[in-house]
C-alpha cells in the first residue's frame, strides 16, 4: 500500500535532519555498544526483528527512551519496517537532546535482505 503525499513528504524533511545508516552500518554500531530500537508495532515485533534489538514502538518511544538511554550521549540506531517511521522517531529523539541518534535507512526490510540475524 503507497504512502500518502503529506506522510511523505514528512519522512522525506525527517531524513533530511537525521543520520541515515545502512543494516551493515547499524550492526556495526550495535556490535560496537550502540541501542538498536525496532519502533515498529508489537505485533511487527514479536513476528521477527533483529537480534538483540529492545522494542520500543514508535507511540511510546519518547515516553520510555530516557530508562533505556537516561545519556543523551547513548548512540542509539532506530528502525522500522521501512525506514520512515524510525526517521521521524529519530527526529523526535534530536529534539528531545539526544545527540548520537541514526534511522536505519530501508528498516528491517534492509536488515532481512543483507541476511543479518533475526529472532522471533
Amino acid at each position: 500500500m503507497p504512502h500518502g503525499p503529506r506522510f511523505t513528504k514528512l519522512c522525506a524533511d525527517a531524513k533530511a535532519h537525521v543520520k541515515e545508516v545502512t543494516a551493515e552500518e547499524a550492526k556495526q554500531k550495535q556490535q560496537g555498544g550502540a541501542i538498536l530500537i525496532d519502533v515498529r508495532e508489537t505485533e511487527e515485533f514479536q513476528k521477527e526483528h533483529a537480534v538483540g534489538a529492545v522494542h520500543l514502538s514508535k507511540g511510546a518511544l519518547e515516553m520510555k527512551i530516557e530508562q533505556q538511554a537516561p545519556d543523551t550521549a547513548t548512540p542509539i540506531v532506530l528502525y522500522c519496517g521501512g525506514g520512515n517511521r524510525s526517521a521521524l522517531a529519530a527526529e523526535n529523539l534530536q529534539r528531545m537532546g539526544y545527540t548520537n541518534v541514526a534511522s536505519m535507512a530501508g528498516g528491517f526490510k534492509a536488515w532481512k535482505e543483507k541476511k543479518l540475524a533475526t529472532e522471533t
